[in-house]
Parts: structure tokens; sequence; C-alpha cells
């Protein structure tokens, strides 16, 4: 039989997901498992790693078996990957020392204060393009290594192996033969000089991290292994690594210097892609890698937002104003505006461009009419309005205008939510005809390594729109509409006691 197909592996906070891609970049088949969330503490939120890797391999398996397709069809594997959840395993038993930390979790800000206290800030920003905050792995990695009885002796004697989630995949995916990360990964840890492209011996010294535990960084496209074959019949090649956003930005074809595309996931993440240089931001965006392919490096500006779809889960399932996510689009219509009501998800802090840990939720301007329905429609324009505030600050950064936002995510299916963005923006939101680009990026990172699609140029062909979503809202209203959301995560901010 020919290989036929790209296997994406899209291993995010609340789900695993595989899909099955063609050459044409078409979806011909996916399978989704959702695995429990463990939130021990207030502000803490921890996931199992044996849960990620049984998900995983479980889809990976499904998704073969309900499409009739054999190993020895799959010219490559990509994976993309919640970024910044911070996993420590024994090297010799593959076992997990600890539940991982995930990068919504808020543990490690103490420690964040501290750096940022002792003087830190500009060292870490300039070497690693990135705000010091809990949400990346560094300081995850240090609480684990003061927390865990014995973890940094062991640790020193190389006998641990740290990794962000597509380490951990990559390790069980070999049988515990490679131990590895890509560039995008690795620059989120805060641990990586994003100019140098290498791990940074001050930074080690800095959070007191041995270096014994650092995987070894590889292109985001390239051949890096083969899997197990025992694990889906075959000795298929890993081909493709990239951060979930990083792979969407590829997936998206945001190839070019000055395209931007957002993601409606668990969070929202605006990435703008910046071409061969790191931009460093006057605004609090994050400088990134976005992938490296043949030796080259991409760079990006992120505006990253802790609470987007999540909010739709947390009415969903904490507050239980609606049964399913989809039915949220459809309450909040039933209202022809918020009636002056706004909700700020700081559930978890805030992220760009304010970057504060101890902001908290809050729902605001709520009168005796106020109903379900308002807040339906203020959890929603919430997300907008996260998003609309990042866009703003990136294109202060960049100095230029944008033409149009590219936008994908499970959210990214709802029609009212992505007028009322073009709305803020300004600019017309597009939405794809394939809207799982996380793992089309990650298929199109694997499939570019083993010549499955030939360039860049091929890639962007496959990209089509399904619909275009142009602003209509008169200025005046989207002012007011902003100036409120401003006065609301005022009332937010710094919350938490500290």
């Amino acid at each position: 039989m020919d290989r036929t197909f790209v296997l994406a592996l899209d291993q995010g906070t609340t789900s695993s997901r595989a899909i099955l891609f063609d050459r044409s970049g078409r979806i011909c088949g996916s399978a989704q498992q959702e695995f429990p969330q463990h939130y021990p503490q207030p502000g803490w939120v921890e996931h199992d790693a044996g849960d990620i890797w049984q998900t995983q391999l479980a889809v990976a398996r499904r998704v073969l078996q309900e499409n009739r397709c054999e190993g020895r069809q799959i010219a490559a594997i990509g994976i993309a990957n919640q970024r910044e959840t911070t996993l420590l395993w024994d090297r010799a038993t593959s076992e997990p020392l600890a539940h991982a930390i995930v990068w919504q979790d808020r543990r490690s800000a103490p420690l964040c204060s501290e750096l940022a206290a002792a003087g830190h800030a500009e060292l870490i920003r300039r070497k690693t393009g990135l705000e010091i905050d809990a949400y990346f792995s560094a300081t995850k990695l240090r609480w684990l290594l003061d927390n865990i009885p014995g973890a940094r002796t062991r640790a020193e004697r190389g006998e641990l192996a740290f990794g962000t989630i597509d380490s951990w995949l990559a390790w069980k995916l070999t049988g515990g033969r490679v131990h590895v990360t890509d560039v995008s990964n690795a620059s989120r840890t805060m641990l990586f000089d994003i100019h140098r492209r290498c791990w940074d011996d001050e930074l080690l010294a800095l959070l007191d991290i041995p270096a014994a535990l650092l995987p070894q960084i590889v292109d985001s496209s390239s051949r890096i292994a083969l899997l197990d074959e025992t694990l889906l019949g075959a000795p298929i090649p890993l081909a493709g690594i990239a951060g979930d956003q990083q792979a969407a930005t590829f997936g998206q074809a945001c190839l070019r210097q000055g395209m931007a595309k957002n993601t409606y996931g668990t969070g929202c993440f605006l990435m703008m892609n910046t071409g061969d240089q790191p931009m460093a931001s006057s605004q609090r965006m994050l400088t990134t890698v976005g992938w490296r392919r043949n030796g080259e490096t991409t760079y990006l500006l992120e505006g990253s937002v802790f609470m987007g779809g999540a909010a739709v889960q947390w009415l969903r399932d904490e507050l239980q104003m609606i049964t399913r996510s989809e039915e949220i689009e459809a309450l909040a219509a039933s209202v022809p505006d918020n009636g002056g009501v706004f909700l700020v998800p700081a559930h978890t802090g805030l992220g760009a461009p304010y970057w504060d840990p101890y902001a908290r939720g809050a729902l605001l301007g709520m009168t005796r009419g106020t109903n379900r329905a308002h807040i339906a429609r203020a959890t929603l324009e919430a997300i907008a309005f996260q998003s609309a505030e990042v866009l703003g600050a990136m294109e202060s950064d960049s100095a230029r205008p944008l033409s149009e936002l590219r936008v994908d995510g499970g959210a990214a299916r709802n029609n009212l939510l992505l007028q009322f963005q073009a709305d803020l923006l300004g600019v017309a939101v597009v939405r794809p005809q394939v809207t799982e680009t996380t793992a089309l990026g990650a298929a199109f990172l694997a499939g570019l390594a083993v010549g499955f699609w030939q360039d860049e140029t091929e890639l962007a062909t496959l990209w089509q729109a399904e619909r275009r979503f142009e602003p209509a809202m008169p200025a005046a209203q989207r002012d007011t509409l902003m100036a409120g959301w401003r006065r609301a995560v005022d009332r937010a901010r710094n919350w938490a006691e500290h």
C-alpha cells in the first residue's frame, strides 16, 4: 500500500486528538478523548501524565482503525502540544514523579515575584523574550525539584528527565529512546536563549536547575526518530513537533512577515509572524520562536490570554448555565447586547498585556434585569475583548496595521463571537475551511520533513477561507464597549492576597 496520510497528534489541555490528513490538507479521519483535570488547591491545575499518554495513544489507534488505515500508510507523525505544562519523570522506569503542572497553574507566582523583585526581569526578557510569570515552565520545574523529596539529588545524578508534553510523548512513542524538544517548545520554558537558540547556563544557575534534566533541542520539522513499531504497527517517522500555538500559526499558512492568527481554544493565543529576527516588545507581548526548518528560524510576537474557551467551560461545568458549550451562541444571541454586564475571566490570573497572576475573575454591571443570556453574552464578549487588547498592543509593537486576522480553535465556530471580534478590531476576521489548524500545522511540519509536501508555497495554496466576518460596528460604540471592559479589568486586578 502507498503511504497516503500524515497523522497529527494534537495533545491539548482538556483532550487528546488524532487527525489524519491527505495531500490536499483535507481531514480524512479524527478521534478525540477528554481526560480529567485536577485542582488540588485554589490556583493549582494538574494532569496525570499517564492519562495524557493513554488517551493520546488510544485516539491514534482509533483513528487508524475507524478509517481502515494501517501504520505503513502513514508517511509521518507530527505532534502539537499544550505548551509550558511541566513534567518530571524517571529515565529508567519512565514513571512520572508527580502530576504534570499545567500551564494555567499559579503555584509558582511567589517565586516569580521574588525573581522580579531581585531585578531579573530584564535579563529574562532579553534572553528569552518572555515575561517573568508562573505561566512558563522554569518556575514550575523549580517547584517540583524543591518539593519532591530527593528529586534535586536524583536530577543532579542524571536519573530524571524534564519535559514539556511534546518531550513526554516523543519519549513514550519511541520507547524511551529519545529525549527531545523542538525550538518552539524550548522557547516557552524561560530557560532558552532565543538569540543563540540553546539552553542558557546563566538562567539554569539562576533557577537552580541541573542541565542534566534537559532534553535535546531539535528542529520543528525534521526526521527526529522512528516510532516503536508495536504501538501503531509500523516504525513511522516522528518528523514534526511544535507547541500548539506555533503549529496553528503554521497551519494557518501565516508564513510571511506581518501575517497573524488567533486561536480560540482553552486560552486565546494571538501570533504575528515577524520573520527571521526576534522583535522586542514594548507592550509586554512575548517574543517567541515560531519554528525552525532546515536550520532557519522564524520568530513570532505572541499575546497570551489564559481564559478563552475555558470561560465557556466554566459557565457549563461550574455554573451549569448551559449543558453543552455549543449552546452558548443561541443563548447569547437571545438578547441584543450585554445589558451592561462585563465578565473578566481572570480565574487563573491575567495574561498579556497585564501579566497579573493575582487578578481574579469578576462579573460586573449586573442589575435586577440581568439574566443568564446577558451573562452568556458577556462571556463570549470577554473572549473578544481580551483578544482586541492584545492585537492593539501587537500592532503598536510592529508599527504595521493588520489587514486581516485568521482564526481557528473550537470557539471559532461561533459566528456571534467572530462578528463581535471583527467589530472590535475594525478588520476582517477570516475562518478557514479547515479549522483544526493546530493539528494541520503539526501535519504540515512533519509532511515537509519527509517530502509528503514539497515546500511552504505548496502549503499556502492548500489554505482556503470558509467565511469572512467584516466589521460593522460604529467606532463610537466600539470605543464605549472597550472603555467599559477596561474599567471592569481594573476592578479584577491584584485581587488575590499575596
